[in-house]
């Protein structure tokens, strides 16, 4: 039998729960440790904050924040990244994100506490990417 893409399993049961790879989502979701679901995406247009499930080509998938809404695509980023992607369309995303387990709890994205996060991590963005480009370049002066 066939795997089955994560399209195909969302269109099938339309909810996926799933752990993250990599360190992208850090701090909220971390890699061994938790576990998110998504949605299957509709026709309906992603908000600001949503945590989308997207397919980069050829066949990456990638779970990432959007942090800009425009006309005909999406601006996306990494809770732990500092380098935005642009172009992401609806047609790219497959899932949104709607519950997560972090450290044992499971915690639902219309949580006002969880809302706040978002937001508050998204405005510190700027400084979260100078104080991580200053870390490396000390560690390059000391090495």
């Amino acid at each position: 039998m066939d795997k089955m893409t994560y399209e195909q399993y969302l269109e099938e049961y339309g909810e996926l729960t799933y752990t993250n790879v990599g360190i992208s989502m850090i701090p909220m979701l971390k890699q061994g440790r938790d576990f998110f679901t998504v949605k299957k995406k509709t026709n309906q247009r992603c908000k600001k904050y949503d945590v989308v499930l997207y397919r980069r080509p050829p066949s990456q998938y990638v779970l990432h924040r959007v942090v800009e809404v425009r006309d005909k695509d999406y601006v996306i980023l990494g809770d732990n990244c500092l380098n935005k992607e642009y172009g992401i369309t609806d047609e790219d995303i497959i899932g949104v994100m709607i519950r997560f387990v972090h450290k044992g709890k499971m915690i639902s994205v219309q949580n006002k506490g969880y809302q706040l996060y978002a937001r508050i991590w998204y405005l510190i963005y700027p400084f979260r990417k100078i104080w991580i480009r200053l870390k490396s370049k000390s560690k390059n002066i000391n090495a």
